[in-house]
């Protein structure tokens, strides 16, 4: 997009903290133990952060100790942070909390936008698809039935909020970017607190990742629509690996370590799909204080792909998408990818390198 950087529509509270911690919690005892040997970069350490869901696969199986990020890393010790909602996770990347994160597209977008394409760069993909809108069958007959109803999604702003707000736009149902007033009313609310308040009937359905969707298919609820049917070939973003720009700037290896890491797990998680559940379902007990029941892990983790590619043209419409419905004005996201790292990664093992859409750090004007 090369229109003019426009600012955000005024909505402080799309990037503000959920709380204390920018909606997060350090999770200590999940952090891995360095496997030893040499510091990338000389680092001490690499702060990462991620949330618990099915779509954050490769975070929830890569970093267990052991895995691939932390072999990649070797001597450099890897310390965890877990988010509730993407722009929680982007407030934490621009205090510099964290060095890199696994985010959704829109809060990326809405953070490059933000500071004016200084601040952040999408630098690898993680996963493609998981997000359905699921309703109660007995309030919700068919997607034409959406006008008087409330729909929560996790989070002002975030990837499943844009797609909410823009697939009700398309069907001539307006509503308030910021309240989520409207002929639709759109609740905004933590992803695990989504299910309780389905289950007494506070909402008539929600529009959410993986496996807060598979939850409430297990507590009666109907899938009306899985996003990748709004998609070409069923893919489309879900979630992505951002780093800070200076991170980059100043530690290029230890950038492309965690990225082979990533690369390395979704190839064991696509080898090894059982054994991949079991130890994502270990990182959900610590990380969201209970791990999924085997029916709801297993429609779940049916639901997403695990991809190196960030799915770049996507990110491009899933920007119009936010624009569409006035959460942001004429974004130009020239420059928001830098898959440096990745080809590198990817040409080590022969293969080719993914597009970045125009969209990549050379394309910036």
């Amino acid at each position: 997009m090369r229109t003019a950087l426009g600012a955000l529509v005024a909505v402080p509270s799309l990037l503000l903290a959920a709380g204390c911690g920018y909606g997060s919690k350090a999770v200590e005892s999940g952090d891995p133990e360095p496997v030893g040997g040499k510091k990338v970069d000389g680092l001490d350490e690499v702060k990462l952060g991620y949330f618990p869901n099915v779509t954050h696969a490769t975070p929830l199986v890569g970093l267990r100790s052991g895995g691939p990020v932390p072999q990649e890393l070797g001597g450099t010790r890897v310390r965890t942070q877990v988010f509730n909602a993407g722009p929680s996770a982007i407030e934490a990347l621009n205090a510099k909390a964290v060095d890199m994160a696994w985010v959704g597209p829109s809060p990326s977008i809405n953070g490059y936008v933000q500071s004016g394409g200084k601040n952040l760069r999408i630098v690898a993909g993680a996963t493609s698809g998981g997000a359905s809108l699921v309703v109660d069958p007995e309030k919700v007959d068919s997607l034409k039935d959406l006008k008087g109803k409330k729909i929560a999604t996790p989070q002002l702003g975030n990837t499943q909020d844009v797609a909410l707000l823009h697939y009700l736009r398309t069907k001539g149902i307006k509503i308030d970017p910021e309240t989520g007033e409207g002929a639709t009313s759109v609740l905004r609310q933590d992803n695990k607190e989504i299910p309780t308040t389905f289950q007494q009937g506070g909402i008539d359905g929600a529009w959410v990742p993986e496996p807060t969707a598979s939850r409430l298919v297990s507590k009666g609820g109907k899938v009306l629509l899985n996003e990748e049917k709004l998609w070409k070939d069923g893919k489309f973003v879900t979630t992505n690996l951002v780093v800070r720009q200076d991170f980059l700037e100043k530690h290029p290896d230890a950038v492309e370590a965690v990225v082979r890491g990533s690369v390395r797990t979704n190839a064991w998680i696509r080898s090894h799909p059982e054994a991949a559940k079991k130890h994502l379902n270990e990182a959900l007990r610590r990380d969201a204080g209970k791990p999924l029941p085997r029916k709801v892990l297993d429609r779940a983790f049916a639901q997403i792909d695990v991809t190196d590619d960030p799915l770049a043209a996507t990110l491009r419409r899933q920007a119009e998408h936010a624009a569409s419905v006035g959460l942001l004005k004429q974004p130009r996201l020239s420059g928001i990818y830098d898959l440096t790292p990745l080809t590198r990664v990817l040409k080590s093992e022969g293969r080719p390198a993914p597009g970045d859409a125009g969209l990549g750090r050379n394309e910036s004007r």
